[in-house]
């Protein structure tokens, strides 16, 4: 329910609020007043397009705001998958700057215009005379069948298993390809995999093997260094460790003189220590240091085989290297047993259609026994509407398979998202007339008043949203008009209706009445509103009836009109 509207600076609306009741609301006014004008306000917080060519004042922005009752609509699982606060009372606001930029806000959250949209679409419903394309959609008219057949629970279990259903044929489709393909290349796999199998890879081998070669051309050059190295720390007549010693005799020499003495003698006596372990271990590694012309052949012949395997298939490591060894092995393992998880998925695939045709079959007899009374209770409101002739029929049948060509991998299958069912509404307002597409056999007024029939149908079935029928009245008057008010007050006993009209018969069925007028006193022209009063509302409906100075008759007409 849309319990508040404000619009800022919006065509010749300088500021505007308007405070809606439930049930049927009321909104007349001259032609050109700005009735339209705040359903274009309107339609800005439900993600409609914005042009600041339309602003009252160039140098400010527009702000657009409306409070909504939305707990009756079944709507925290949107919030929750848009990632937005859910409120009871939710307060949709689009701000349009002067430049045309947008900003979109839903409970202070900013959204993007499409996720807007789509919660606009869930809470308001615009129906004027010319926005009658949606009846002839086939998923609407499937949206009506399934309202009044009051399963959607079924549905939505239906749906469900069909995403799931459909994501499995995907994924078959896909292991399909996959494993045509693995066959295909087979041959190709086993040679590379073979190939890098033999290679017998370790991870970590590269650097350590590196390390070595170089370590064996340089093994001549290594040997001098430490054998020089060792001689002149040991073996020469004036080596590091032999003048250490000697330095140490000097230091033992003072030791009764200079108490201090004796502790450096000890610390170089520890150097001494150390310096022969160093000596000792730098002899053995130039013993073990040799040239081994065969080893280096044997490490330059596996660091070859690794080079030419990582250029050849553009890596730079063995960890790589492995890695796409794994890949191979999947392929081929793909290729020699991915028919048994094809089969498996058939398997899967056969079960859940199965499962998704008892609960099809389930719908369609529900349907099937559902299209009588709609016809039957479309047929009676048109009746009161001034249509008595009309003959509406809803036919009902199994969807056509598709072809051999599309099914390639299901066995071909009538399922739809929505069932096996295919819905088609065929009418005529005529008597004698054949019945057609509604698009091609009624009128603009005719197609206005059968779907107010339908949706006051779906509204006895169903939470709708707020609905608001912009001058679907025209090309009707007198009796039927009166009619066509009854209808919309019944349909406001279940949902929020806001009707713009021009009839006097229709705005006086309102719970509430607002008039739409321009304020011209000042220098600028305004479009203001106001919820009438009881003796305001006879006053504005006897001059609908007879013009801007209504006599007593017209008065006393339009006290009848309202009760």
């Amino acid at each position: 329910m849309l319990q508040k509207l404000s619009i800022s600076n919006y065509a010749l609306i300088d500021n505007l609020e308007i405070s809606f009741d439930k049930g049927l609301n009321i909104l007349t006014g001259e032609t050109g007043a700005g009735k339209s004008i705040i359903l274009g306000a309107l339609s800005l917080i439900l993600g409609q397009r914005a042009e600041s060519r339309y602003f009252f004042n160039q140098q400010k922005k527009c702000v657009i705001e409306g409070t909504f009752k939305i707990g009756a609509f079944h709507l925290k699982q949107f919030f929750e998958d848009n990632d937005l606060d859910y409120e009871a009372e939710t307060v949709l606001r689009r701000e349009i700057s002067a430049d045309g930029k947008s900003r979109a806000f839903v409970n202070d959250t900013p959204v993007n215009l499409p996720a807007l949209k789509a919660l606009g679409e869930k809470l308001i419903d615009i129906h004027s005379q010319h926005a009658t394309l949606e009846i002839n959609d086939p998923e609407f008219q499937l949206l009506v069948v399934d309202a009044v057949a009051k399963h959607e629970d079924l549905l939505s279990d239906y749906k469900s298993k069909f995403k799931s259903y459909k994501k499995a044929t995907s994924k078959l489709q896909q292991l399909i390809e996959e494993s045509d393909k693995a066959k295909a290349d087979l041959d190709y796999f086993q040679f590379q995999y073979d190939e890098l199998e033999k290679a017998q890879l370790a991870a970590d081998e590269q650097e350590p093997l590196e390390r070595e070669l170089l370590a064996l051309n340089n093994a001549g050059e290594i040997k001098r260094n430490l054998s020089g190295a060792y001689y002149l720390m040991n073996e020469g007549e004036t080596s590091a460790i032999i003048q250490l010693r000697e330095a140490g005799h000097q230091l033992n020499a003072i030791e009764m003189f200079n108490p201090q003495s004796a502790e450096l003698y000890q610390r170089l006596n520890s150097v001494i220590i150390e310096l022969k372990d160093i000596a000792t271990e730098i002899e053995v590694i130039e013993q073990r240091t040799h040239t081994d012309d065969a080893h280096a052949e044997e490490i330059n012949t596996r660091l070859s085989l690794l080079y030419n395997l990582q250029k050849k298939h553009r890596v730079n490591s063995n960890a790589e290297l492995l890695q796409l060894q794994d890949e191979l092995s999947d392929k081929i393992q793909q290729a020699v047993f991915g028919d048994e998880a094809i089969e498996r998925l058939r398997q899967q695939l056969d079960a859940d259609r199965k499962e998704l045709e008892t609960i099809a079959a389930e719908l369609s007899a529900n349907r099937k026994k559902t299209i009588p009374g709609i016809e039957s209770q479309v047929l009676n409101s048109l009746s009161e509407m001034g249509m008595g002739n009309a003959a509406l029929k809803i036919e009902l049948k199994v969807r056509e398979s598709e072809s051999p060509e599309v099914r390639k991998i299901e066995k071909a299958d009538l399922l739809s998202r929505n069932g096996i069912d295919e819905v088609r509404f065929l009418f005529t307002a005529n008597k004698g007339h054949a019945l057609a597409e509604m698009s091609k056999v009624a009128s603009g007024g005719e197609l206005s008043r059968l779907m107010l029939a339908i949706k006051s149908l779906i509204a006895q079935n169903t939470a709708l949203p707020t609905i608001i029928f912009d001058e679907i009245d025209t090309g009707v008057s007198g009796e039927v008009a009166n009619k066509v008010g009854q209808i919309m007050a019944r349909l406001a006993d279940n949902l929020q209706v806001i009707t713009i009209t021009h009839l006097p018969q229709i705005a006086s069925k309102g719970q509430s009445h607002y008039f739409v007028y321009k304020d011209e006193e000042s220098a600028t022209t305004y479009t203001r509103i106001k919820q009438l009063d009881k003796q305001e509302r006879v006053l504005e409906i006897a001059k609908m009836l007879s013009g801007d100075k209504p006599g007593e008759s017209a008065l006393q007409n339009a006290r009848e009109l309202l009760g």
